[in-house]
């Protein structure tokens, strides 16, 4: 990642990014400054050390997942509270310019990078798959679906934080 640098969005300039997809685009252009505003999300975006351009972005925030989506075999370990904390991967595009280099996969880390040590507990990093494409990238990452939503998929952080070399 060192032809990159990952930082918070604060004001750089959006509206140049593309990553083909209207629904991404369109929020990252118009509505992401506003959930960050209203502290609903936390934005983190990949830019090109040598041009100043953004390469792609994520965003974070908490959520929750029912323990009666979870498969038996892993919410037999977990608490039994209705609800287990997790972190949402809301939002992840990477733009077009940057096709094929691996930026999904940048962006990944660095949102499990972060979150893993964070203080605040959480079980899971959790994903909404915009479309297929997207599911088989979290898929191909590790991220389990849930049967009854199989474009949204959770990481266990045990398994992220192993994925990242047992930082945090």
């Amino acid at each position: 990642m060192s032809r990159f640098t990952s930082e918070v969005l604060g004001k750089r300039e959006r509206g140049a990014f593309g990553s083909g997809n209207a629904t991404i685009d369109t929020y990252f252009r118009t509505a992401v400054l506003q959930d960050v505003k209203r502290n609903h999300a936390a934005c983190y975006v990949l830019v090109e050390k040598a041009t100043g351009t953004l390469a792609g972005f994520y965003t974070l925030s908490s959520t929750g997942i029912p323990l009666s989506g979870v498969p038996p075999e892993i919410a037999r370990r977990l608490p039994r509270n209705p609800t287990i904390p997790a972190v949402l991967i809301g939002w992840l595009g990477r733009d077009s310019a940057f096709r094929g280099q691996e930026i999904g996969a940048m962006l990944l880390h660095d949102a499990i990078v972060r979150v893993v040590p964070s203080p605040v507990g959480a079980y899971a990093l959790v994903a909404d798959a915009i479309d297929d494409a997207a599911a088989s990238f979290y898929a191909k990452h590790q991220f389990t679906p849930f049967a009854s939503r199989p474009k949204t998929a959770f990481l266990p952080l045990a398994t992220a934080r192993n994925m990242i070399g047992g930082a945090g």
